[in-house]
């Protein structure tokens, strides 16, 4: 992790690791700011062009594109606004259908708490 120390030594200013990993990352050269469109399938397209197109990647394409987009959402957490946060999880499914998998079935309980 990347700091920057002020005169007497305390830390000022600190870069998130996952910042680096998400600009950075060894497996995938992502297209420069793809987790901000608002548009799932152009998200999923972009992460599955640059998964097919790595050969730096210690896993299948499809596992490290969306290996990579559940990163970034849990990495953004509460930064992450709720219309942008429904996009990319949106766009995990468009991952799925992009490479030819079952798209994740809806239930009737996700979004709610488990009653007792």
């Amino acid at each position: 992790m990347a700091t920057q120390k002020d005169k007497k030594g305390d830390k000022t200013k600190t870069e998130k690791w996952s910042a680096e990993v998400t600009k950075n990352s060894d497996a995938l050269d992502l297209k420069e700011n793809i987790f901000e469109s608002k548009s799932a399938k152009k998200i999923a397209e972009s992460l599955k062009k640059s998964a097919e197109q790595s050969d730096r990647k210690k896993s299948g394409p499809y596992r490290s594109a969306m290996s990579m987009l559940t990163f970034y959402i849990n990495r953004a957490g509460k930064n992450l606004e709720a219309e942008q946060k429904q996009v990319l999880e949106e766009a995990k499914d468009e991952l799925r259908k992009a490479f030819g998998r079952e798209p994740r079935k809806k239930s009737a309980e996700t979004g709610k708490k488990k009653q007792n």
